[in-house]
């Protein structure tokens, strides 16, 4: 899958889902997760970006969620996703940083979006 389908992206956004809530549910690995999104386009990078932070929003992350998602995704806390996200409030503006920056902000989101996701349902020990 490289860009979205005529159906209005309902295939391309699916597929987010799965990795997205299969990563936060320990169904697949970051890594997993990674290896799809690297095989996107950019444009289709931004797209799972806005997703994916959309799915953070949702789940009202917290400072602290911030911060752990930070700490499980691999990327150094100095990085620009890594600020951004602990930022308070947090930013959420990761389709628009360089192409360069698209895998460290996915690593960020998708593990932030997990802690974020076990804690609001009330979930011990996953992710």
């Amino acid at each position: 899958m490289t860009e979205p389908s005529s159906d209005g992206g309902r295939t391309f956004r699916r597929a987010t889902d799965r990795v997205a809530l299969g990563i936060a549910q320990g169904l697949c690995t970051l890594d997993d997760g990674v290896g799809w999104f690297s095989g996107l386009t950019p444009t289709c990078r931004q797209g799972v970006l806005r997703e994916v932070a959309g799915y953070a929003m949702q789940a009202h992350i917290t400072a602290a969620d911030g911060r752990a998602g930070v700490a499980r995704s691999g990327v150094k806390p100095t990085a620009n996703p890594a600020v951004m996200i602990c930022m308070g409030p947090p930013r959420y503006g990761f389709a628009g940083l360089p192409s360069a920056e698209h895998i460290k902000a996915f690593r960020v989101l998708v593990s932030v979006f997990a802690v974020a996701d076990t804690r609001r349902r009330g979930c011990v020990g996953a992710a």
